[in-house]
């Protein structure tokens, strides 16, 4: 009885060693030097290899930065609205990592056990530790589809998180935009009230039609209800914005104002389609390895007799239809190649948009300036006129309504501006230190 539990121990104990037929690249190396065995390498090397094989998308992910500049108001903005993330994302890519240390260990035996009644009644209690000796490269595969499944996770959270902090700057550029257009339709406003009261006199003293006055009621209305939609919007993009925050952002105003640098930085749609094809070429070779025989040694021993056999083991018979699911394993790998240059064509479409109507907002910007300036010299000279009797009240209106559409049109180029470089900065991953995330 001794000896017979002597060969089922040695059976199992040696099992493992045949585990180097398909482990890891560097696993035995690893495993020599825990065991104190010679394999030529070292410590310190292994510990290079193992930091030089580490994943180039999130060593990219990672070495993104932020362009919002510390302590600005954006910066506030996104730390206010990570900070009450519900982090869906970041729990994926924990369960990913789980997933794929489990798929790092694949290459080692599985041990189970067999409980059964014989023919005249007695119970019989085996171990079976089984290690697949040739599987076509399937356990290979499984560890890169669960690498591709980190990286693929790992990419779904910075696009998350920098969509998030978009969404809540955009709200807050909504917010500000809103308020300012309330500010000048209240400088406005003034003004032409000054010009209401001056034409309110002159219809009462028979100089001027009441139709100038009217005209006049009608242009304070329309500013007023200018406003008044500013000031609603206002309200309305803080309230957004107040529930995606952890913490009241009311004290936080001002726009800031961020440099996009980085044009060699690849889009996080193109890393996402990248961990894609990586994920998918992974189970194109599953599906393949599925379809073709492999090699198993099993040892199993207890109660009954120890055992060790080598057969083969296939999931799937052949059949009339494995040749085509072979070459369609191959045709997949080609359409995930051919997704990964789309993607790059897609992505650098986008930029390429972002970047001219970036450029073009700019330069009409500059001209908004200078025509702003020309029509507040025009209305200067007309309000002198005005007051030495060579013009009319409304005269004055007039240039004075065509100052005030140069003013908000600079408005309106100002926040433009600062939409497409967030647009820009969101596609990139550079709202959000990658390091951090």
């Amino acid at each position: 009885m001794r000896f017979t539990r002597l060969r089922t121990a040695i059976l199992i104990c040696t099992l493992p060693l045949i585990a180097g037929c398909i482990m890891p690249e560097g696993s035995l190396g690893s495993a020599a030097s825990r065991l104190g065995l010679p394999y030529g390498h070292t410590t310190q090397d292994a510990a290079s290899k193992s930091k030089s094989s580490q994943s180039q998308i999130i060593d990219q992910l990672q070495s993104r930065w932020s362009v919002l500049p510390p302590d600005s108001s954006y910066a506030q903005v996104a730390e206010a609205v990570l900070a009450s993330d519900a982090q869906v994302a970041a729990a994926e890519l924990r369960a990913a990592k789980l997933r794929s240390q489990a798929a790092s260990k694949n290459w080692l035996p599985s041990l189970g056990s067999v409980i059964s009644l014989t023919s005249l009644g007695d119970l019989v209690a085996n171990l079976v530790l089984d290690q697949v000796l040739f599987d076509n490269g399937r356990a290979k595969a499984q560890r890169a589809f669960a690498a591709a499944d980190v990286e693929m996770a790992a990419v779904t959270l910075s696009l998350d998180i920098n969509a998030r902090v978009y969404q809540a700057l955009n709200l807050y550029l909504q917010a500000q935009k809103g308020g300012e257009i309330a500010h000048q339709s209240d400088v406005v406003l003034a003004e032409m009230k000054k010009f209401q009261w001056i034409m309110n006199e002159r219809v009462k003293g028979g100089v001027s039609d009441m139709s100038d006055l009217n005209i006049l009621n009608q242009k304070l209305a329309e500013i007023e209800a200018e406003r008044s939609r500013g000031g609603q919007n206002q309200r309305s993009a803080l309230a957004e914005l107040q529930a995606m925050a952890a913490r009241p952002l009311d004290t936080i105003e001002g726009q800031t104002e961020i440099e996009i640098i980085g044009s060699e930085v690849v889009p996080l749609s193109v890393l996402e389609a990248q961990a894609a094809e990586r994920r998918d070429i992974a189970s194109a070779k599953i599906d393949r390895s599925n379809e073709l025989p492999g090699l198993v040694a099993r040892a199993s021993g207890g109660t009954s007799d120890p055992s060790l056999e080598v057969g083969v083991k296939s999931d799937r018979f052949f059949d009339f239809g494995t040749s085509a699911r072979l070459r369609a394993g191959k045709a997949a790998q080609t359409v995930a190649n051919r997704q990964v240059e789309q993607a790059k064509e897609t992505a650098h479409r986008r930029m390429q948009a972002y970047l001219q109507d970036l450029t073009s907002a700019e330069q009409q910007l500059s001209e908004a300036r200078a025509l702003r300036k020309q029509a507040w010299n025009n209305f200067t000279l007309f309000r002198r006129q005005y007051e030495a009797g060579q013009r009319q009240v409304m005269d004055v209106v007039g240039v004075y309504e065509s100052y005030a559409r140069q003013q908000r049109r600079l408005l309106e180029l100002k926040y433009q501006i600062a939409q497409f470089k967030l647009q820009i900065a969101r596609d990139l991953g550079l709202l959000a230190d990658g390091a951090k995330i």
